[in-house]
């Protein structure tokens, strides 16, 4: 499904990210992990073409990601609040998300009202701007709207930051409903090493740009993860 191949990104001397070669499968939920500084925001602003690769590409779907917008109908993601418009309402921003991907208001109605938990009536109906939410509460917000259309792709970075943990334990629910349910491809950076291999059936751990780590999710891993990062701490 997302292939990337002889990756990297430069700024001037400094290389910070090198992939050789990355295979994520459709419906496979992914984390990436790895210190502040590590590449794994870079690596989602190659994949969403946000940043133009030094080196090498990414496919998503056969689809060359920085030469063709063709991925960008069944690519969904929410990175940051800068992926909200701030003077719209929730309902507001979502059917402006929904009117982009094709989605009626009855439709964004529907998938909007399977989310009420996750809300704690804290979004809808509140009648403020999205700037004047909690950052919590405009994560939450964001990660709804990254569901709307139907997307095969979907990409959250440090999806559980900010949150409590009660929505923390609902998001879970919703990202492996995601993947094991409905075969979506789901792509995770979290420093919450916890909670992604709560989530993810495979982890990538990134050290400068590189990949260090490539595992696939058992009962041993965050115990690896764990004296890998206490290993890297003391050096």
């Amino acid at each position: 499904m997302i292939i990337s191949n002889d990756l990297s990104k430069t700024y001037g001397s400094n290389t910070v990210l090198k992939i050789n070669n990355l295979d994520i499968p459709k419906g496979q939920s992914f984390g990436l992990v790895g210190n502040n500084g590590a590449g794994k925001t870079t690596y989602f602003s190659l994949l969403l073409d946000l940043i133009q690769p030094t080196t090498g590409y990414i496919t998503n779907n056969n689809i060359r990601v920085h030469e063709s917008e063709d991925w960008k109908p069944f690519t969904s993601a929410f990175i940051d609040e800068s992926f909200l418009i701030g003077y719209l309402t929730a309902e507001e921003y979502f059917y402006f998300i929904g009117e982009l991907r094709g989605q009626n208001k009855a439709d964004v109605d529907a998938l909007v009202a399977q989310f009420a938990d996750f809300f704690h009536g804290e979004i809808l109906n509140q009648k403020k701007y999205l700037r004047d939410l909690s950052k919590g509460n405009q994560k939450k917000a964001g990660i709804v709207a990254a569901l709307i259309g139907n997307p095969e792709v979907i990409i959250l970075d440090e999806p559980f930051a900010n949150l409590d943990p009660t929505t923390q334990i609902r998001l879970k629910g919703i990202i492996k409903d995601l993947a094991e349910k409905q075969g979506v491809t789901v792509l995770i950076s979290s420093h919450d090493l916890l909670h992604v291999t709560d989530v993810c059936e495979r982890i990538v751990v990134l050290e400068k740009g590189e990949i260090v780590k490539d595992l696939i999710t058992s009962e041993a891993t965050l115990k690896e993860l764990e004296a890998h990062f206490a290993a890297s701490e003391t050096l």
